[in-house]
């Protein structure tokens, strides 16, 4: 229940239209529901916006699907991270609107009449760029999130330091987005070139893609701390769902 549902609720009561008994139980799953297992957090979306988001792992397929038709129930839209296809066909069994993204390993169940965020123009677009083709699944993870929670997003994939010249053809699209997310593995140095030509946030994903020494993504993080460029904030290492998010933070300002 978002603060516009919770607005029409308390106008009926005022009209009328409903009675106040009526209008408690449809707030008594405020601020949380315990289901045993998990205390699902309807209040989340009226302090931050957006709603719990389900990481299902580590959670049984019984325990997220439970979660998700709480959230849904409530009239939120669902997202579910890092599932896999045996998740997402169990969630998609009891709320068959539900979007199974392989690729990201995300589940989004969509509520209807929720506008976009960000600006009118092209202003309000968030931009996704992975260095290689390997760090697809961490920048895809990235754009559902920001897409879930109602922003416009665009991709530009596999334009690495190894080629730059394939990242400067994109040049239109780097000067039109509010806020960038670049996600690179091995030495990590895409995001500090990508925000040296732009002046608005940009949001480093280190990823776990490289050789030895890259240590799963440790080096890349290292080297993103480390940007010379002062409008880089970094994430955790393979962390698209935080990248994405914040973003979307970003973006709503």
């Amino acid at each position: 229940m978002d603060t516009n549902a919770i607005k029409k609720l308390l106008r009926d009561v005022k009209a009328g239209r409903i009675s106040e008994d009526e209008a408690l139980s449809h707030l008594k799953g405020l601020p949380f529901e315990d289901l045993g297992f998990a205390h699902v957090d309807h209040h989340r979306i009226l302090r931050r916006g957006f709603p719990e988001v389900i990481l299902c792992e580590g959670k049984t397929v019984e325990q997220i699907v439970a979660i998700s038709q709480r959230i849904v129930a409530e009239g939120n839209p669902l997202l579910a991270t890092r599932a896999t296809a045996q998740q997402a066909e169990a969630i998609q069994k009891v709320i068959p609107e539900a979007e199974y993204n392989p690729t990201a390993r995300t589940v989004v169940a969509r509520t209807r009449g929720r506008r976009k965020r960000g600006r009118v123009t092209q202003k309000g677009t968030i931009l996704v760029i992975s260095a290689g083709t390997s760090d697809i699944p961490v920048a895809e993870e990235a754009a559902v999130t920001a897409e879930a929670m109602d922003n416009s997003v665009e991709r530009v994939y596999d334009v690495g330091v190894a080629g730059i010249h394939r990242l400067l053809a994109h040049r239109e699209k780097l000067e039109a987005a509010h806020v960038i997310i670049v996600v690179a593995g091995m030495e990590g140095a895409l995001p500090s070139v990508v925000a040296g030509l732009v002046g608005v946030p940009v949001i480093a994903v280190p990823s776990s893609v490289g050789y030895g020494a890259s240590f799963r993504g440790l080096a890349a993080l290292l080297s993103m701390l480390n940007s010379c460029s002062p409008n880089v904030c970094v994430v955790n290492i393979d962390n698209g769902f935080g990248a994405g998010y914040l973003a979307s933070v970003m973006n709503r300002l």
